[in-house]
């Protein structure tokens, strides 16, 4: 996370205007009845716990692996954490580390100097950015894993410099995957919510994003992004933060390398510029249709400047975020149920979603 900025936080924020979009699906965990019936009485009453397997003493050697991968990354407005890709030196990292500078300079935990570094290409609706390191020797590739295998339980590691401190490493498990979490906008960075996240335990503190979220096996398996805002408006919650997958970090900044921009977005799009609706009370009431996009979704279904979205998909849609939300369980190409105010009369169309647009 950028240090002059505030804590990137989870939660809602008002969008004045934009093209919406999302893809995820946000899920909760299932628990099964080990007592169903059609279990033999006797075996359950003869089974006895076997011995808890101890974890590992010391997470050392993954540490040793990993760290010359993660580097520290400056800026003129702050600094943040990234990831060794490849040997011609380019670096993934967040969207909202890199901000708005092309320049910077990165730095490897026992590096005596930092090197220079430009900036590749950003894709700020997945918070992700790719700078390359103009010397990239002795620089080393991380190894990513798979993301799509992570599950609840798993111990994780979060490697990165919060606060500056270069190399720091903090301990958790994957507390849940697949979330749809928003990060609000901050100084240079708009809003944008991140389909398919992993939650995890380990802390991430400022400083941290862009980092590495690690496996025991030395995989990276994330990039910590953000860390969950108390509901009380204290500060950070404790325990809860967030990561991009791997697969998905991979993925865009591979096609940034590739072309300078983002040509599949993976992620689904109303086709519409919208904006956050208020009621006679101040309060969001809806999200209004400013301008339609040609050959969209939303034209295609007879949407128009002046529509109130205020569902989707039977989620309610009360302003810009909650559509984000909404559409991050959906991907390009589904039918979804919209459901609209015109005129002061409710009504349902069917809308098929376009994807959003690369950078």
């Amino acid at each position: 996370m950028n240090t002059t900025q505030r804590v990137r936080r989870a939660g809602l924020a008002t969008v004045a205007a934009l093209v919406i979009g999302g893809s995820g699906v946000a899920i909760g965990a299932a628990a099964t009845d080990s007592s169903a019936s059609g279990t033999p009485a006797a075996a359950t009453a003869t089974a006895t716990p076997g011995p808890a397997t101890p974890g590992p003493a010391s997470y050392a050697s993954v540490v040793r692996q990993v760290l010359p991968s993660v580097v520290l990354i400056r800026t003129e407005n702050g600094l943040g954490s990234g990831v060794v890709l490849d040997r011609s030196g380019n670096i993934v990292t967040n969207a909202h580390v890199a901000g708005n500078a092309p320049k910077f300079q990165v730095q490897v935990a026992g590096d005596t100097a930092p090197r220079s570094a430009r900036l590749v290409g950003t894709y700020p609706p997945d918070d992700l950015a790719v700078i390359r390191a103009d010397d990239p020797s002795g620089l080393q590739p991380a190894k990513f894993g798979d993301s799509g295998k992570v599950q609840a339980g798993d111990v994780v590691l979060a490697i990165g410099n919060p606060l500056g401190l270069s190399g720091s490493v903090t301990q958790g498990i994957i507390s849940a995957t697949d979330r749809a979490v928003t990060e609000p906008a901050t100084d240079g960075s708009p809003a944008a919510t991140l389909p398919g996240a992993i939650q995890t335990s380990a802390p991430i503190n400022p400083g941290n994003s862009g980092g590495a979220l690690v496996s025991t096996s030395g995989q990276v398996v994330g990039i910590p992004t953000l860390a969950a805002g108390s509901p009380q408006g204290g500060g950070q919650a404790q325990g809860i933060g967030f990561a991009i997958p791997s697969n998905l970090a991979r993925d865009i900044a591979t096609q940034i390398i590739d072309t300078g921009h983002v040509t599949n977005s993976h992620r689904a799009a109303i086709g519409a510029e919208v904006a956050t609706v208020l009621g006679p009370d101040g309060s969001a009431g809806g999200v209004g249709v400013v301008a339609v996009t040609n050959g969209g979704g939303a034209e295609r279904a007879g949407l128009r400047a002046g529509d109130v979205i205020t569902a989707v998909g039977g989620a309610q849609t009360t302003d810009t975020t909650a559509l984000s939300q909404a559409l991050a369980a959906a991907k390009p190409g589904d039918k979804v149920t919209v459901t609209i105010s015109r005129d002061g009369q409710d009504r349902n169309v069917q809308v098929t979603l376009g994807e959003l647009p690369g950078s």
